[in-house]
C-alpha cells in the first residue's frame, strides 16, 4: 500500500471515532486499539490520533470549501486524518489518499464515499499545505470556548489555544537535586523547581527512572503539594490520590501520608510508583465521602473536575466531553471540600486544587466555601511560592494557564489554594 502501512491509519481512525462519535477518552481506548500492532505502528497510530484531534478545527477549515454537505462522521474522520497527514505532517499525498480510500471502503456503506474521499483529498493535496500554514491555531469547541471567553476574554483564550496547538513537553519532579537531574537528562530546571525535557523520549529508559530518582508530573501539577508545605512527621491526607505524583511529593517531604482513592486499579499504580521511588504511604481504596479517621494536620484535595486545564496534553477532552453534567460535578466538588474540612484538625491547613480552567471549579468554589464556613480563611501569605509570580495569584488562590511560560513550552491550567481551619 504505502510506506507507512494501512494498519496504524486504520487504528487511528477507530480511535478518533471512539472519541468524537462514542464520547470515549483516548486513554480508555488506546491499549485495546493498539495491542495487535507492532511497536512502531502502535506509536504511529497514537501520534496520528492525537494529532488529528489537536488540529481538528484547522482540518475542518481546510475541508469546508471542498464539501457541499457534511459526510457521515466516520467518513469525515478519515478525511480529517488524511488532511493532518498531508498538511501538518507533510506525508506523501499519494499514499495518504490511497489509504484513506481503502479505509472508507471498509466501512459499512463506505464504498459510496470513496469517490468523494479521493476527489477531496486530491484537491487538498494541491494547495492545502500552503493554506494550512496561514490558518489561526485550532479553536476550542463552542461549548467550552464560550464560557472560557466569559471568564478570561478572547485575547487570553486565543493565547491558550495557541499553547494547546503546541502540545506539551515532558516534566519531571525530582526527589532531590533538580540541577543535577537536569544535567543528567539534558533538561532545564523550571522556575518552580520541576525539570523539563523538550523532546520525545521513552520515559522508562531515562537515567534515574529505575532508581526512583524522579517521577513524571507537569510543572503546574507539582505546585499544590509545594503549597501545602508539609513538615516532617505531620499527618497528611491525600484525597483522590491516584496516579500518585502528589502522594510521592508529600512523602518525600517527610509527611506521614495516607493516600485515598476510589479506584483499586489506579491505586495499584500508586503503590508501584512508591516502590520504585523508595517512598512510603498508607494506601486506602475507598469513597472519599465515607472515609473517617483521626483529624489530619494537613490535607490535599485534588478534586475530580472537567480537566480542561490539561487539553495541551489531552486534545481528545474537548471532543469526548461536553458541558452536560458540569453542575453535578461542581456540586460534588463542594461536598467533597466540606467533607475534607471535617477531616482536618482545628488550625490545620487544606489545599484544594483542580486541573481546570473554569472559574466555577476554582475561585467560585472557594468564595462559596468561605461563605459556608465561618472562620475559614485563605492563607494568602503562603501563596508566595518560589517561581510563582504575583500576577498568577488573587484573593482566592493561584491560577496557572497553558499560555504561561510560552518561551519554556507552557504549563497545564490549574487552580489551587490553601485554606486554614479555625483553631477552635
Amino acid at each position: 500500500m504505502d510506506s507507512l502501512g494501512l494498519a496504524p491509519r486504520l487504528a487511528a481512525a477507530r480511535l478518533v471515532n471512539a472519541v468524537t462519535i462514542q464520547g470515549h477518552l483516548l486513554s480508555e481506548k488506546l491499549p485495546m486499539a493498539l495491542e495487535k500492532l507492532t511497536p512502531e505502528d502502535r506509536a504511529r497510530a497514537g501520534r496520528l490520533a492525537h494529532s488529528c484531534l489537536r488540529w481538528m478545527d484547522r482540518s475542518d477549515r481546510i475541508l469546508g470549501p471542498h464539501l457541499r454537505k457534511r459526510p457521515p462522521p466516520e467518513v469525515l474522520n478519515v478525511l480529517r486524518l488524511a488532511v493532518v497527514e498531508i498538511c501538518q505532517e507533510n506525508s506523501a499525498p499519494h499514499g495518504v489518499v490511497n489509504s484513506a480510500v481503502e479505509i472508507v471502503q471498509r466501512q459499512p456503506k463506505g464504498k459510496s464515499f470513496k469517490g468523494l474521499v479521493n476527489a477531496v483529498l486530491r484537491n487538498v493535496a494541491k494547495d492545502g499545505t500552503e493554506k494550512w500554514s496561514k490558518l489561526p491555531p485550532p479553536q476550542l469547541p463552542k461549548w467550552l470556548r464560550k464560557p472560557l471567553i466569559g471568564d478570561f476574554g478572547k485575547a487570553t483564550i486565543s493565547a491558550i489555544e495557541l499553547a494547546h496547538s503546541n502540545g506539551a513537553p515532558l516534566d519531571i519532579t525530582p526527589k532531590s537535586d533538580p540541577d543535577a537531574l537536569a544535567t543528567a537528562l539534558g533538561g532545564v530546571v523550571l522556575p518552580t523547581g520541576s525539570v523539563r525535557i523538550d523532546k520525545n523520549v521513552q520515559v522508562t529508559s531515562l537515567p534515574g527512572y529505575e532508581a526512583g530518582d524522579w517521577w513524571v508530573q507537569d510543572g503546574a501539577a507539582a505546585l499544590p503539594a509545594k503549597l501545602l508545605a508539609v513538615k516532617k512527621g505531620e499527618r497528611v491526607l491525600d484525597l483522590c490520590a491516584a496516579p500518585g505524583g502528589k502522594t510521592m511529593q508529600l512523602a518525600a517531604a517527610g509527611g506521614a501520608v495516607t493516600a485515598l482513592d476510589i479506584s483499586a486499579t489506579r491505586m495499584k499504580r500508586v503503590q508501584e510508583n512508591l516502590d520504585r521511588t523508595g517512598l512510603s504511604a498508607e494506601l486506602v481504596v475507598g469513597d472519599v465521602f465515607k472515609y473517617q479517621a483521626k483529624p489530619f494536620d494537613a490535607i490535599l484535595l485534588d478534586a475530580p473536575c472537567s480537566a480542561t486545564g490539561t487539553i495541551r496534553r489531552h486534545p481528545d477532552l474537548p471532543y469526548a466531553k461536553n458541558s452536560e453534567g458540569f453542575q453535578a460535578l461542581f456540586e460534588m466538588q463542594e461536598k467533597m471540600l466540606d467533607h475534607a474540612l471535617s477531616l482536618l484538625a482545628p488550625g490545620g491547613r487544606l489545599v484544594f486544587c483542580t486541573c481546570s480552567l473554569l472559574f466555577d471549579e476554582g475561585d467560585e468554589q472557594i468564595k462559596d466555601a468561605l461563605g459556608r464556613h465561618p472562620g475559614l480563611r485563605v492563607m494568602s501569605k503562603n501563596l508566595s511560592l518560589p517561581g510563582v509570580p504575583d500576577e498568577w495569584c488573587n484573593e482566592f488562590g493561584i491560577r496557572t494557564r497553558p499560555d504561561f511560560w510560552p518561551e519554556l513550552g507552557g504549563m497545564d491550567g490549574f487552580f489551587m489554594t490553601i485554606l486554614q481551619k479555625p483553631a477552635g
